[in-house]
């Protein structure tokens, strides 16, 4: 028999099980502990179909769905694995033998262990004896790191679990300064995820993000036994291998024959919907993310929409095919001014969205806590941008005004009175004990609004959030976005706008008019869109960038179904 944690995704239920048929069994009894605990008597399994399938276990097994289902992950369960030819009936009941001489107190499980080691014990032969994993025992040991007077405070249930296992990694004289901080009534002593954060100066970064070897590494590291992960005490040496190892990285895709490699800024995500797929041999790149904790994605054969159009003119040139006039779906070409506009409009659609679905909100603020992204400190957007034009047309958005008008009403709830509305640190000022205090006053449905106000406030313009939300609450910006002055300037391109035609307008009248200036296209998608000079009037333009999943333009039109107006094709002779 052995014990191993398994990942939930290779858990299901065996067909073995005597409940296997049954409905999903009442876990209220259990479901408190695990959420809290985790899994502590481990399930038995044997492997079925590239899986592992439960033979006993199968509530504690609904537990963790649940928990799943709330959280979004849970810690890999420990199991023990059936070999060919055990006797189930044997194993459960040896385990359930060995789970009952186990203490409940975390505490007297350490001291226990500790007595057991010093007699000579392994901690395989601890972990086979009480009918836990390697890992569990080695969890109870890391408590031998606290000081003595945290293990009595955590002993009296003045420490929570969270704040002892971060703990376990802190240095004695972190140890013996987090504990002034706790004995001082003046002052405040980081807990849970805070303290993390504390130990860290606010960089985790985790030693499975390196590319270097990390024999290489002369630092400290230290080790969380109970998320069974380690980390970089020093970010500073781990930059300096990190950033030796990207440029090696580089160098070796240079020589591989990659057309060149773009090594985007720390912190920058890397935009698919901005880019075409192109491979090697046709001159596609290769693009390199590298996230603020250190993480590197590879994200290869890609050309930037400009960079695509000017290889394809470049290969007809080369072929002596190239056209003499301007082709109709090069692909859209979008400025710099241009991508600003539609990250800060599509912000202002996913930002609504998300007001109207606290439940999402939520859960999106529950997944920035878990891993931090972007504006999480909590903080608003700055919504930044240096264009003026762009500035005022977000500015007289009606998604902005109705953000405003949540705004006033979430600080109501609250009991806030904001003396000045450009002053960012109103919010910053106001002290997590007193909000605390102020929520508990009111229901659920009003924290929610709440909760779902400023996960939406602190949102990070241009950042795959964005995408990601937008896509599954399937927004529609439509109901706050129309196509304004400022939309139709920052659009340069003549191909770009053509392509614009050819969605609102449709392909007939695109190709009529593919020769003209850009201004004069221009001023027929306006025609349009305001059915004036005799144009059939389309209603519910979106362009392809400001859509849920976003794509590009001059593919086919996305008019609103209830209020569209069809193009009628014998228009195109009036062009």
């Amino acid at each position: 028999m052995e014990l191993a944690h398994i990942e939930f995704s290779k858990l299901k239920i065996s067909k073995t099980n005597m409940r296997y048929r049954d409905p999903p069994p009442d876990v209220s009894d259990i479901l408190p502990s695990i959420r809290v605990k985790g899994v502590l008597q481990p399930l038995i399994v044997r492997p079925e179909d590239g899986k592992f399938g439960i033979v006993a276990g199968r509530r504690r097994w609904f537990s963790l769905k649940a928990v799943k289902e709330k959280l979004g992950e849970v810690a890999a369960p420990p199991c023990a694995i059936m070999a060919e030819g055990d006797d189930a009936e044997a194993i459960e009941a040896s385990l359930l033998e060995n789970v009952a001489r186990r203490d409940p107190d975390p505490m007297r499980e350490y001291e226990t262990f500790v007595r057991l080691i010093k007699e000579g014990r392994t901690v395989d032969g601890i972990s086979a004896t009480f009918g836990m994993t390697k890992a569990q025992v080695n969890q109870r040991l890391a408590l031998g790191n606290l000081l003595p007077k945290i293990r009595d405070a955590y002993r009296a249930e003045e420490i929570d679990d969270e704040t002892v296992r971060h703990l376990t990694m802190a240095s004695p004289t972190q140890q013996r300064k987090w504990l002034r901080l706790l004995n001082d009534p003046h002052q405040h002593a980081p807990r849970g995820w805070q303290l993390k954060q504390w130990l860290f100066g606010g960089q985790q970064i985790a030693t499975s993000h390196a590319l270097f070897k990390l024999a290489d590494y002369t630092g400290q590291t230290v080790e969380d036994l109970f998320g069974e992960d380690s980390y970089f005490a020093d970010a500073d040496l781990f930059w300096a291998l990190q950033n030796r190892a990207i440029a090696d990285k580089r160098e070796a895709l240079l020589k591989s024959g990659w057309s060149a490699v773009d090594i985007l800024e720390v912190g920058t995500r890397f935009q698919q919907y901005e880019h075409v797929k192109v491979p090697k041999k046709k001159g596609g790149k290769v693009f390199v993310a590298v996230s603020h904790d250190g993480a590197v994605e590879i994200f290869d054969g890609w050309l930037s929409q400009k960079d695509a159009k000017k290889l394809a003119k470049a290969e007809e040139r080369e072929s002596g095919k190239a056209e003499k006039t301007p082709r109709t779906n090069t692909g859209p070409v979008m400025t710099q001014a241009l991508e600003n506009y539609v990250d800060l409009h599509r912000h202002l659609a996913v930002r609504q969205a998300l007001i109207a679905h606290p439940g999402a909100a939520f859960r999106l603020a529950v997944a920035h806590m878990v891993a931090a992204s972007g504006n999480w400190s909590v903080k608003r957007d700055p919504q930044t941008t240096r264009n003026p034009a762009i500035r005022a047309s977000i500015e007289a958005s009606t998604a902005q005004a109705a953000f405003a008008a949540e705004e006033q009403a979430v600080f109501a709830l609250l009991g806030w009175a904001r003396e000045d509305d450009e002053d960012e640190a109103f919010v910053a000022r106001r002290e997590t004990a007193d909000v605390f205090t102020q929520l508990e006053t009111l229901g659920d449905d009003a924290v929610m609004r709440v909760a779902a106000f400023f996960m939406a406030r602190s949102l990070q313009a241009g950042s795959d959030v964005v995408e990601e939300v937008g896509t599954r609450l399937a927004v529609d910006a439509r109901a706050f976005w129309q196509p304004d002055d400022a939309f139709f300037d920052l659009i340069r391109d003549r191909a770009t706008v053509n392509a614009i035609v050819a969605d609102v307008a449709g392909e007939p009248i695109a190709k009529a008019n593919i020769t003209e200036k850009a201004k004069t296209q221009k001023q027929i998608v306006r025609d349009y869109l305001a059915g004036a000079n005799g144009r059939a009037k389309v209603t519910g333009w979106l362009p392809g960038w400001l859509e849920f999943p976003a794509r590009g333009v001059g593919q086919g039109p996305t008019p609103d179904p209830q209020t569209s107006t069809e193009i009628e094709p014998q228009r195109m002779a009036a062009e």
